[in-house]
C-alpha cells in the first residue's frame, strides 16, 4: 500500500494541476488593480537576504507561518506534514509530524497528496494547524500544545483542502479556508463540529484553488482567492455573522498568503507562481517588491516583526531550495 509520494511526484502534480488551471483573460478581470514599479511605491523591502534552506528531498516545503513574540517562526512543512520551529537566525527544529493517511494521501482533492496547511500560534504557545488528506479520519483542524502531541479538535469534510488559518483570541474562534469547496469555516478553539460561516461565490476556485490565505484585521475577516487573484473583505457583523464580501483588490495573479503591515488596510501579498511579493495598497494597487532575484522560489507565506519580513517559499513548481527569505520593511 502506498505510503508516501516522492516529492518528484508532488512537484510534478502541483506543476500540472496549476499550469492546467490557468484561466484565461475573462470578462471579469479585464480591468485589474493598477500595478506600480516598485520605485514608485511609498513603501520598499531591502536587505533581503536566505535565512535558511530546506530539505526539498524531505518534502519539507513550507506552507505557512506564525511567528512567536520574540521572531520565531512556526512552519508547516506540507508534503512532509510536519509542523516545526525555525529561529531567525535558520536554526530548524521539527516538533511534530502528523499521521499519514492509510492511502498516502492519493485522494487528496486536487493535489493528490496529504499535506499540512494554516498554522496561528495562540498567546500560550499553542498551535493549531490544518491538515488535508482526502481521508475522513484525518482531514481537519490540529492542535499542538507545548510539549504534547498533535491532536485533531475538529474534523472537515475529506471532499475539501482545508488552507488558510485565522486565530481571533478575543472571541476564541478560528477561522478556516476551504480552497476546493469555496468555504470560510469558523470553530472554537475548543474544538468541535465548524460552521460554514461563508460560502459567498467570491471564495470559490476557478478550477484549481479558490480561497486561500486567512487574516482578521479591523473588524472583518480578509482571505485570497488565488484562482482569480483577488484580495477579499468580510466584515463580521453583531453576533459572529459573515457580511457581504468586498472585493479590495484584484489582478494578483496567483496570490497566496499576505499580512498587514500595520498600516491601516496595506498588506503585503505572496504571488506563488510568479516568485513575488507584491505591496497591496488600501486603493488596490500594487508594486512588486521582491522577486526571484531575492531568493523567491514560489512563495506561500508572509509574515512581519516589527518591520522585519519573513517570506517562505515552497519551490512547489521551480522544485529549487525551498526556503525563508528575511528582508526589511521602509515605510
Amino acid at each position: 500500500m502506498l505510503k508516501n509520494l516522492s516529492t518528484a511526484a508532488v512537484t510534478t502534480s502541483i506543476a500540472l494541476a496549476f499550469v492546467a488551471s490557468v484561466p484565461a483573460p475573462t470578462s471579469a478581470l479585464a480591468a485589474p488593480a493598477t500595478t506600480t514599479s516598485a520605485a514608485n511605491s511609498p513603501a520598499t523591502l531591502d536587505n533581503a537576504r536566505i535565512a535558511a534552506h530546506f530539505d526539498l528531498a524531505q518534502g519539507r516545503m513550507p506552507e505557512n507561518i506564525a511567528l512567536s513574540p520574540g521572531g520565531t517562526a512556526y512552519v508547516t512543512f506540507a508534503a512532509a506534514r510536519q509542523i516545526a520551529r525555525v529561529t531567525p537566525g535558520g536554526a530548524t527544529r521539527i516538533l511534530a509530524t502528523l499521521p499519514a493517511p492509510a492511502d498516502g494521501g492519493v485522494h487528496t482533492p486536487v493535489l493528490g497528496f496529504a499535506l499540512t496547511t494554516g498554522i496561528v500560534r495562540a498567546h500560550d504557545g499553542t498551535l493549531y494547524v490544518l491538515y488535508a488528506t482526502g481521508t475522513d479520519d484525518l482531514t481537519g483542524l490540529w492542535r499542538l500544545r507545548p510539549g504534547g502531541e498533535p491532536q485533531r479538535i475538529a474534523a472537515l469534510p475529506a471532499t475539501g483542502l482545508p488552507n488558510g488559518l485565522a486565530l481571533d483570541p478575543r472571541t476564541r474562534t478560528l477561522y478556516m479556508t476551504d480552497s476546493v469547496l469555496g468555504t470560510i469555516w469558523s470553530v472554537p478553539t475548543s474544538g468541535g463540529t465548524p460552521t460554514a460561516w461563508s460560502t459567498a461565490p467570491e471564495l470559490a476556485s476557478g478550477g484549481f484553488l479558490g480561497a486561500n490565505g486567512l487574516k482578521l484585521h479591523g473588524g472583518a475577516v480578509w482571505a485570497t482567492n488565488l484562482d482569480k487573484g483577488t484580495l477579499l473583505r468580510i466584515p463580521v457583523l453583531p453576533g459572529g455573522r459573515a457580511g457581504r464580501v468586498q472585493t479590495r483588490a484584484t489582478g494578483l495573479t496567483g496570490i497566496d498568503d499576505f499580512a498587514f503591515t500595520g498600516r491601516g488596510d496595506r498588506v503585503l501579498a505572496t504571488l506563488n507562481g510568479p516568485n513575488e511579493v507584491a505591496l497591496v495598497q488600501p486603493g488596490g494597487g500594487h508594486a512588486t517588491v521582491l522577486t526571484a532575484a531575492d531568493g523567491l522560489q514560489n512563495p506561500t507565506s508572509v509574515a512581519l516583526h516589527g518591520n522585519t519580513v519573513y517570506v517562505l517559499s515552497a519551490a512547489y513548481t521551480t522544485a529549487v531550495d525551498p526556503n525563508l527569505v528575511l528582508a526589511r520593511l521602509n515605510c
